[in-house]
């Protein structure tokens, strides 16, 4: 699988590398580490030619960097310097949809953070491919929350943990442990609930019914897949607003990993609720995978 890792020489671009070298591939990944010698900071009307040249000075340092940290990764690939728009430039580059695009939540400094927006939020409303965004140093993944809806996009989030995924985990001296996912799926209170008290109860208890069980089968299917593939997996269904649901769990059950899809089973759920990935990628204390 092809893998493209952002990164600017900040400790959040070190550890999506690291993120790389741990995550449990079936195969191993062909990586390139991409630097981006970002225009806007470039172009900035006060910006001095010493300046300048610091800031190329900065991005030569960080090439070296990069290229060693994945010798010493033993990952297999090699980094690259390109200068353009930072968004626009990882987009052009990252691999079409059966790849991976990696990327830190935060960039070098305050400065790049005010003036370039998130670009990790940018590139998982317009990348193609699966985008991960690390928040912190890459632990030995134990433990995953998949959540999922019934869409296609979650459905395409099982397929990558069963397709890219080796179900165990070395742990000392030639012994392996099962990953544990634990599939979770939240009814959201409808927006289009009648307004009328003496009409609203029966229609909640008997909506709430019916979606309650189809939850149910969901995500049991979904962790029955899990198991037989060599997973252990649990299933929850739980009530109320989905992204702070899913990262509520992802603490409870002390998760290494979110995956979820990028887009909802319905566009008026995606109008009314908001992106819950984009909520999740924003908040969430543990890196998030969101899958197209």
């Amino acid at each position: 699988m092809k893998v493209l890792v952002a990164t600017d020489g900040s400790k959040y671009g070190q550890w999506a590398l690291k993120w790389v070298a741990k995550l449990p591939f079936v195969e191993p990944p062909t990586v390139m580490a991409l630097h981006v010698l970002d225009n806007a900071k470039l172009l900035l009307p006060f910006r001095t030619k010493l300046e300048t040249q610091r800031v190329e000075a900065h991005a030569a340092r960080a090439l070296k960097k990069i290229t060693k940290q994945l010798r010493l990764l033993k990952l297999d690939g090699a980094a690259r310097k390109e200068q353009g728009a930072v968004s626009q430039t990882i987009l052009k580059r990252a691999p079409k949809r059966d790849g991976l695009l990696v990327v830190g939540s935060q960039g070098l400094d305050a400065l790049d953070r005010f003036l370039l927006g998130s670009v990790s939020t940018k590139l998982i409303q317009h990348a193609t491919c699966p985008v991960l965004v690390v928040k912190g140093e890459a632990p030995p993944l134990r433990r995953i929350i998949l959540a999922t809806d019934g869409s296609e996009a979650s459905a395409k989030a099982l397929k990558f943990i069963l397709a890219k995924f080796r179900p165990d985990r070395s742990i000392s001296k030639g012994r392996r442990a099962p990953i544990h996912v634990t599939v979770v799926h939240v009814i959201a209170p409808h927006p289009l609930a009648p307004i009328d008290v003496g009409m609203t109860i029966p229609w909640i208890k008997q909506r709430g019914l019916k979606v309650k069980e189809t939850g149910r089968r969901l995500v049991e299917q979904s962790a029955q897949k899990l198991i037989e593939a060599g997973f252990t997996a649990e299933a929850f269904c739980r009530f109320g607003n989905p992204a702070d649901k899913i990262m509520a769990v992802a603490s409870q059950q002390h998760a290494d990993l979110i995956m979820m899809g990028a887009k909802g089973l319905s566009d008026i759920d995606r109008f009314l609720l908001g992106s819950v990935s984009t909520r999740v990628v924003q908040h969430a204390h543990c890196a998030v995978l969101v899958v197209r």
